[in-house]
């Protein structure tokens, strides 16, 4: 697996990084919307410095994949009790 070497800026400091190749475009793509939520909230809300945008994006983002997971599960739940409910309509066709 080839291994690149990338730099992210957020928030106004550079992270290098080590990443396979194939998830350097994601990480580029997720520095870029971090720094465009800190945008965000630094114009819209009273953000006091770097590390408070940095929490709010923390929030949000945290938040984001809690209700993500939630969906999912509920997704998954009820697809379950779909095939559960065919399984028992075709055992019953079957008899």
């Amino acid at each position: 697996m080839e291994v690149r070497r990338i730099t992210i800026n957020i928030a106004g400091r550079v992270y290098p990084l080590n990443v396979p190749a194939a998830e350097e475009e994601t990480l580029r793509k997720v520095g870029k919307q971090i720094e465009n939520m800190i945008k965000d909230f630094e114009q819209n809300f009273d953000v006091r410095d770097k590390q408070d945008a940095l929490a709010m994006c923390a929030l949000k983002l945290g938040t984001n994949a809690e209700v993500f997971s939630l969906n999912y599960e509920k997704n998954i739940n009820s697809t379950n009790e779909r095939l559960v409910q065919i399984n028992q309509m075709l055992n019953e066709i079957g008899k």
